[in-house]
């Protein structure tokens, strides 16, 4: 009764041309990645926790190195814009490795979890369609923690900026190194575009894989994750002693030679980077990972359609 109630009168509001409230109109997709960030915290709570135990450890080398300064143990300028640089190139190596760490976790757990604790019976009853799900947990290794990684190395360059700054004034120190003309929104976007090209579109074959294996396995997605490549070099080099298939994933995992933004003998933070994003997209690899990836993408919402709880 009450939902014909319900429904008698959304209908009556559509009929006299009143316009709907906005808690009327659904947004399944929206929720279901909130959801996903809501119930996986440590999604964003690990990279923060990475960058906290960072710039701690940073804070106290800042302070040996203003007394090293002060007492007159002074650095040549290279030396000085290496030693300035260095944690620039640490934090982000850090956040980007936790990040690739997490993406690989999530996308191997996403699917099978929901089928371990039986969850997947109520979020089945939810108005939301297999793929609309799919898609909402793929956001989250494709957009999601490369945007919570770059927020929290932009963050954290920003602090190691501003207490090099401090630490060094307050000791009286003057530095006469280009670590100053550094733009820090260079660097910034220096960042983003590793994020966006190596941690989301080229590894974009490797969480469709994971999330294909988690909608599929019913025991140990790692190692149905890990034996089917296992299995494909072995059988390969012992009937035909080649390497085509392990050189193929080395390829996936270390990106083509032209994806390496950085230009030749300079440090990370150098402001010469060369970008090539032009480059980057006219890589076939990039865009046979990407079909291989929607293609997995797909078959884990079929999947998904079919299985139950474990």
């Amino acid at each position: 009764m009450n939902t014909v109630s319900n429904t008698a009168s959304e209908t009556g509001i559509h009929s006299r041309g009143i316009a709907a409230p906005a808690w009327f109109a659904t947004r399944p997709f929206t929720w279901s990645v909130q959801r996903e960030l809501w119930e996986n915290r440590y999604l964003y709570l690990a990279p923060v926790a990475v960058a906290g135990v960072f710039l701690v450890g940073f804070f106290i080398n800042l302070l040996y190195l203003a007394f090293r300064l002060r007492a007159g143990m002074a650095l040549d300028p290279a030396q000085q814009r290496a030693q300035f640089e260095l944690p620039y190139n640490i934090v982000s190596g850090l956040v980007m490795g936790t990040t690739v760490i997490l993406q690989m976790v999530y996308c191997l757990d996403c699917l099978y979890g929901e089928r371990r604790d039986r969850s997947i019976l109520f979020w089945k009853s939810a108005p939301v369609s297999d793929l609309t799900t799919v898609l909402s947990k793929a956001t989250i290794p494709f957009l999601v923690l490369p945007l919570i990684g770059f927020g929290v190395t932009a963050i954290s360059q920003l602090i190691v900026r501003l207490l090099t700054a401090s630490v060094l004034s307050a000791s009286g120190v003057h530095v006469t190194t280009r670590w100053t003309e550094m733009s820090f929104i260079l660097v910034s976007l220096m960042v983003l575009y590793h994020l966006v090209t190596a941690h989301s579109l080229w590894y974009a074959p490797i969480f469709g894989w994971l999330m294909l294996i988690s909608s599929w396995a019913r025991r140990a997605p790692f190692l149905w994750a890990a034996l089917p490549p296992f299995a494909i070099w072995a059988l390969e080099k012992t009937a035909f002693n080649t390497s085509y298939f392990a050189d193929m994933l080395r390829y996936r995992v270390s990106g083509p030679e032209r994806f390496d933004f950085v230009a030749p003998g300079s440090l990370g933070m150098d402001p010469l980077h060369h970008i090539h994003p032009g480059q980057f997209l006219n890589t076939p690899g990039l865009w046979i990972g990407l079909a291989f990836a929607v293609a997995c993408l797909y078959a884990a919402a079929r999947l998904r359609r079919q299985h139950g709880p474990i």
